[in-house]
């Protein structure tokens, strides 16, 4: 079974053509700025074309969100390519997850499904570096211990950079050294060894709070950049929130 899976997010909207339990394609477009149903459509269809990607043989479209303007736009152009609605998932479709909260967004509920069914074992801690930070945690039988939400690193380096004159726009990538002498490796250091050190913390408290040496996983835009850099990270998957939005929905 073919189906395609998208996760609606502030920044990016992340597509994933899955063939049964495995994304053999993946791509994002930008969420902003805001288009319409007409639009989105026009550029669905050209990612298709791209992809060489056949709408017809796609048995099911899959849909999770945390913008809901987005979500019914983006529904509207599904249906208009694939003549047929898409399962919209959320913190209420069943799983073997317990959300435990009703103010759970999404792609956190996601997170912790993909890791749940990936990693069944062990308690396990998610990373999702996007908008914003966060960090979710869930016990070997699928109960959710609890979530942290932080700034998130594009956000915060956005924010210091329009707060201020003469801090430039730099790529977020590790610098030679902790201690810089320009002000891009200073801004290199701070974007990436500071919220390394936050991310190393919270699994620190977090296995101190639990009693157990948590598996963590790291999904999101920038988590290819903060893996390599500490052994507190087990593994970095691009897909993960895909991934667990599909089995959200690969039954419905």
């Amino acid at each position: 079974m073919n189906s395609i899976v998208i996760n609606i997010g502030n920044t990016n909207i992340r597509f994933g053509l899955f063939d049964d339990d495995n994304c053999d394609i993946s791509w994002i477009l930008n969420t902003k700025p805001y288009r319409t149903s007409d639009e989105l459509q026009m550029q669905f269809m050209m990612m298709y074309q791209t992809h060489k990607i056949d709408a017809e043989k796609i048995d099911k479209v899959i849909i999770g969100s945390v913008v809901p303007q987005l979500t019914y736009d983006i529904t509207r152009a599904i249906e208009k390519i694939h003549g047929k609605k898409p399962i919209i998932v959320d913190r209420s479709t069943p799983s073997g997850v317990q959300p435990k909260s009703k103010q759970m967004g999404t792609d956190i509920y996601a997170n912790l499904v993909a890791a749940h069914h990936l990693y069944p074992k062990r308690k396990k801690i998610i990373f999702d570096f996007g908008t914003a930070l966060t960090a979710s945690c869930i016990d070997e039988n699928g109960e959710t211990i609890g979530v942290i939400i932080a700034p998130g690193i594009i956000t915060s380096l956005n924010s210091l950079i329009q707060h201020t004159a003469q801090l430039p726009e730099i790529e977020l990538i590790k610098p030679d050294k902790v201690l810089g002498l320009d002000t891009v490796s200073c801004m290199q250091s701070g974007m990436v060894y500071g919220f390394l050190g936050m991310v190393e913390g919270f699994i620190t408290r977090i296995n101190d709070e639990v009693n157990e040496d948590c598996f963590v996983i790291a999904t999101g835009g920038v988590s290819h950049v903060y893996k390599p850099l500490t052994e507190k990270i087990h593994i970095a998957d691009r897909l993960h929130t895909l991934k667990g939005l599909y089995f959200l929905g690969k039954d419905l």
